[in-house]
């Protein structure tokens, strides 16, 4: 007769689940034979008197499941108390011993079990592990963020090029020179959800503004030799809830080319994971291989590894930026999309692009001016500055409506007033030298420390200080002195006394500018007069 393996070594568990799971299977037969019952004994590996006393058991009970054992249970009340201390098992443990009013003996309440009405600690925390997932747990603890952190999340379904974006701001973790300054420079780009392109991007060296955003949008959209292949109108961007991406250019932009604008709600980056998976990409592949990396390893407390590494400018950074993004474009397979390349899904894909004319650009992804203004012989007065143009020639006395890209005063786009027609770029006329304007600079950023150092002074003139405390009771200014002390330090301190022997009676206040020819002096009264004598 054919034996049956030697089962592997399980756990207890697993072999209470797999006799649960036999005997439920010798139930459904109508007679159980000797050899049966050898064979479910030998293959799950316990005793054959084992397998009849469950055997019995389930026909009296009509179930092959055991009745399940008491144990503590986590309530609300629990939970409650567990998020007070912010997940501290032993705190829950420890307020619970004090309000049942008696010290625990650690060699009995470990053992397991409860003692008057309280669990033990290990009991304690055994519940919670088992009544509770990690994700509240790690709510408990941390907050709703790190449970969100145990969720799954669903990917969106397939769909074509240029029909969802995501886009997101990105401070980059490198320390970079721009104008004489370190500063960790921001990254405003848009990827499509699709192909995983990136589509465009903009570097600005300080907190970006919607100058930057258009500047994105614009390097997204067109398909030229610098920015394309990839290009055209999405029909979907998603977004955070950024001032900045809500602001009234954008959403004039947008608007006026048809594209929906999908703003999401705080504090969820799992709704546009696919710009969050690039934030994180370019974190791990490109700007930690960067000199002056601020997230390097530590060496101590203060340090990190090549802190003294010079750091880059901001052009050579934007320069690298871009060849990352052009290789990450061109060569970086992605698994979660057929193993290809970013170009080459996008090539795949014969999606028809919707291309606006550059005209459209201009007028939409500039902003525009309120009001009117004139050529006059000067050019155009904008903002206390004055822009020139060749196409101006002729020109004196037309009406103009100037756009232009935020925080960019270099040159502005000159639109006819009444005909909307594209009239030419202006640049700006007098513009400062490198060297004036990084002055300006140095004055501005000594002017600040100056006033930081008087408002830390009067800070320090503010703050009283108190004496130390070991134990409960009244707080006490510091810098307590005697009476004999006080009285010496008032009596060395010069003081403006009016003599009585001065003869100038008390707030009398004398002349200080001498009186005029017409001015009007009153002559000396007979009684001031007969005191004299």
């Amino acid at each position: 007769m054919d034996q049956a393996p030697v089962p592997a070594p399980v756990s207890r568990r697993e072999k209470k689940n797999l006799l649960t799971a036999a005997i439920r299977s010798l139930l459904a037969l109508q007679q159980v034979t000797s050899a049966d019952v050898r064979l479910v004994a030998r293959s799950v590996g316990v005793d054959e008197s084992t397998v009849w006393r469950r055997l019995k058991r389930a026909r009296a009970t009509g179930t092959a499941d055991l009745p399940p054992r008491e144990h503590f249970e986590i309530t609300k009340e629990l939970r409650v108390r567990l998020a007070y201390h912010r997940g501290n098992v032993k705190g829950v443990h420890d307020e619970l011993v004090k309000e049942a009013g008696h010290t625990k003996d650690d060699s009995d309440m470990e053992a397991g079990g409860t003692e008057n009405g309280v669990p033990s600690l290990s009991t304690l925390r055994r519940a919670f592990h088992r009544d509770l997932t990690p994700g509240d747990l790690a709510g408990l603890r941390s907050g709703i963020p790190a449970s969100r952190a145990h969720d799954p999340h669903l990917r969106r379904p397939p769909t074509a090029r240029n029909e969802e974006w995501e886009g997101d701001h990105k401070q980059a973790p490198v320390l970079v020179w721009a104008d004489g300054r370190l500063v960790k420079p921001w990254v405003t780009w848009f990827c499509d959800c699709h192909t995983g392109m990136t589509m465009g991007w903009a570097v600005t060296p300080h907190f970006p503004h919607r100058g930057s955003i258009l500047a994105a949008l614009r390097s997204c959209i067109l398909t030229d030799d610098v920015h394309g292949p990839a290009g055209g109108l999405p029909r979907r961007i998603r977004i955070d809830r950024g001032k900045d991406f809500l602001s009234r250019a954008v959403g004039q932009a947008m608007g006026a080319f048809g594209v929906h604008v999908d703003v999401l709600p705080p504090y969820t980056p799992h709704l546009k994971g696919s710009i969050e998976n690039l934030n994180r990409a370019a974190t791990s592949m490109f700007f930690s291989t960067l000199p002056r990396y601020t997230k390097s390893q530590k060496l101590n407390t203060k340090r990190r590894s090549g802190d003294k590494d010079p750091a880059l400018t901001i052009d050579a950074f934007t320069g690298l930026f871009a060849t990352w993004v052009r290789t990450r474009n061109a060569e970086h397979r992605m698994q979660g999309y057929g193993d290809l390349t970013p170009l080459e899904s996008w090539n795949s894909d014969d999606t028809p692009l919707r291309e606006p004319t550059l005209r459209d650009l201009d007028t939409f992804l500039l902003e525009a001016e309120r009001s009117t203004r004139i050529i006059h012989g000067h050019g155009i007065r904008w903002q206390n500055r004055d822009y020139v143009g060749a196409w101006m020639t002729g020109r004196t006395g037309t009406e103009v409506v100037v756009r232009y890209q935020p925080h960019h005063p270099r040159t502005i786009e000159a639109f006819h007033a009444r005909t909307g027609q594209h009239l030419g770029t202006a640049h700006l006329a007098d513009e400062a030298s490198e060297q004036e304007i990084r002055e300006v600079y140095q004055a501005r950023d000594e002017r600040v420390k100056r006033l930081r150092r008087d408002l830390a002074d009067a800070q320090r003139r503010r703050r009283r200080q108190f004496q130390p405390l070991t134990q409960a009771g009244p707080a006490r200014q510091a810098g307590t002195m005697a009476r004999k002390q006080a009285a010496a330090e008032l009596g060395a301190a010069p003081r403006a006394r009016i003599k009585e022997d001065d003869g100038v009676p008390a707030g009398y206040m004398p002349r200080r500018l001498t009186p005029g020819a017409r001015w009007a002096i009153p002559a000396p009264s007979d009684t001031a007069g007969q005191d004299s004598q």
